[in-house]
């Protein structure tokens, strides 16, 4: 099997070899660079040094995307990776750009998020590269061979980053003075695996709601979700139509938690919510206004999560956080109780294909999958192989790398206490003071996965990170922005990291979740709503004058209280491990 055999040593020679702008080279200028030679002829570079036979350029040509001039190049890594990569003609300013893909991947994205209106992109200043990650379609079917089930977990996107920065050496006769990653979802945990494994390969990474702990994430978190909502018919018991009802009542219990009432809740874990405030009255006739003890008792297991019924111990880290209510649409709440949800399909088909040693049969079905401490046991065997949960970064630290960790507190996709154990446990293992110098963790109050939400949800944390690598000014407070609360898209199922639609079937496999294109981010302009956010555990505190709409409003607050991470089945995930390559 191509590659397989490469050791972690091996990959960290190939990163010095060709990676990195060799994470020194802070002074270099960043004037716009022209290409040394036409863009067809980047179809000679042979990637086979990288990738193995049978790597190599399938098209180069010169075009227009999104306004700007660029030679655009796709090309193959052996034996199924595809990638694209698109090197601008007249505008580049010494700088690249890897961006990732969520879900289960299955194409090569080209979408840059966490960056409205971050003047580089919008001019064409990056070359811009991405990956299928070694398959098609967003079916887990490819977990049953080795070797894509080796390049989803950590081979492609290094292998990527080592063809897009041969390709900008020949086209442009010099290497890339930075190099940048950025990515949501999946994309997240792919950023942190570059971070962990590779070290070499980037100056400063981005990961938002990284889905890091795939593992859990994949199989008891979303099996949950979907089976907590499930009645003995194998129905749906709560529906869409009924968040608003919920979301309202957990407003009127924890809006005011953090000063302001604004329909947003900063801090979820000061939240003490009970859904039987909810219960309807015996005598009642009318439940359009309280719940079923069915609902209230789903509604309890979705916050709560599953526990191993022997021992009480949780399985999985967190539930979806207070405040999140709206975005359980479509997610693990469908509209219609025979309609399938994103959860029960995205961990089916995990479970199927990815998770285990052993695949369960053909025929298997969430209603099989046993929440104890025996199941999680047998998927601890995969954790080295597709998590990214190491919290030992010593050697991205070691040669200036920077990274930008970030979630929406109103994810319900990927639970934010995810990184914020992830974010404790590299201040655990570095030190405070070590962490603090290359690492800044943002929580952002009301936003979905990794987009959109009840809340201003557009950020550019790319400005402030290359602001940190180029300059030496680490970043403070981000401020997060909506143009025009009325149109903000609120369907959680919009967003860069993660599929939209969902239907029962398509072609590369009868439960695989599918994508459809989501509308284009709002581009920033004049915002009516600002919001600062602070590097964690910080919190924005109104000024108690001014415009509650706009960030100039807010200062810099202590958090009034600190939270400790539940115990749980995967503590030690988030403690330094062997990384497995197979």
């Amino acid at each position: 099997m191509v590659m397989l055999k490469w050791k972690n040593t091996l990959f960290a020679v190939a990163a010095l070899m060709f990676g990195a702008s060799s994470l020194s080279a802070h002074a270099a200028s960043t004037d716009p660079v022209k290409p040394a030679l036409p863009c067809a002829q980047l179809k000679e570079v042979d990637l086979s040094d990288i990738g193995g036979k049978g790597s190599g350029i399938t098209s180069a040509t010169e075009t227009i995307h999104n306004g700007v001039a660029v030679c655009s190049v796709e090309g193959t890594l052996a034996p199924t990776i595809g990638i694209k990569v698109l090197l601008p003609t007249q505008t580049w300013t010494q700088r690249y750009l890897q961006v990732g893909c969520g879900g289960l991947c299955g194409r090569a994205s080209l979408e840059v998020g966490a960056a409205d209106g971050c003047m580089p992109v919008e001019k064409g200043g990056f070359v811009v590269g991405s990956t299928d990650m070694g398959h098609s379609g967003m079916s887990g079917d490819f977990g049953r061979d080795e070797q894509k089930r080796a390049d989803f977990a950590y081979r492609a996107q290094h292998v990527t980053a080592l063809a897009s920065k041969k390709l900008i050496r020949a086209f442009y006769g010099q290497k890339e003075s930075y190099a940048y990653f950025s990515g949501c979802s999946d994309g997240g945990r792919e950023a942190l695996v570059e971070a962990q494994r590779f070290p070499g390969d980037f100056n400063g990474i981005i990961a938002g709601a990284a889905a890091m702990n795939f593992q859990v994430q994949n199989s008891f978190y979303h099996a949950w979700q979907a089976r907590a909502n499930t009645g003995p018919d194998g129905k749906a018991i709560l529906l869409a139509s009924r968040l608003p009802l919920l979301h309202q009542a957990v407003l009127k219990q924890c809006d005011a938690t953090d000063g302001q009432v604004d329909g947003l809740i900063s801090e979820p874990r000061a939240c003490h919510f009970d859904p039987a405030v909810l219960l309807c009255s015996p005598e009642a006739k009318d439940k359009s206004a309280c719940m079923t003890s069915a609902e209230v008792d789903a509604v309890r297991r979705l916050y709560e999560g599953p526990k191993d019924p022997a021992t009480g111990h949780r399985l999985t880290i967190a539930g979806p956080q207070y405040g999140s209510e709206l975005a359980w649409a479509g997610v693990f709440v469908p509209d219609d109780a025979r309609q399938p949800t994103m959860s029960e399909m995205v961990s089916l088909s995990a479970i199927r294909n990815l998770i285990f040693e052993q695949n369960p049969p053909a025929n298997f079905r969430l209603a099989d999958f046993a929440f104890d401490l025996a199941t999680f046991e047998k998927l601890k065997a995969r954790h080295p192989l597709f998590d990214a949960t190491n919290p030992d970064l010593s050697a991205f630290a070691a040669g200036g790398g920077k990274l930008i960790l970030w979630h929406g507190w109103a994810d319900p996709h990927i639970s934010p206490i995810n990184t914020v154990a992830y974010h404790e446990a590299v201040e655990k293992v570095m030190g405070k003071a070590k962490a603090t110098a290359f690492e800044r963790l943002y929580l952002f109050p009301g936003m979905y996965h990794c987009s959109n939400g009840d809340g201003p949800s557009q950020i550019d944390l790319l400005t402030p990170m290359m602001k940190w690598v180029e300059n030496g000014q680490a970043p403070d407070a981000i401020v997060v922005q909506r143009e025009d609360p009325a149109k903000s898209l609120s369907d959680p199922r919009h967003s860069f990291g993660q599929p939209m639609v969902l239907t029962s079937g398509n072609k590369t496999g009868k439960d695989a979740p599918t994508m459809s294109t989501h509308p284009p981010m709002p581009k920033p302009g004049s915002p009516v709503q600002s919001h600062p956010v602070y590097p964690y555990p910080d919190v924005a505190v109104y000024g108690d004058q001014g415009d509650p709409n706009q960030a100039s409003s807010f200062v810099r607050g202590k958090a009034p209280a600190s939270y400790a991470i539940p115990d749980w089945a995967g503590a030690a995930f988030y403690t330094p491990y062997p990384a497995r390559t197979r």
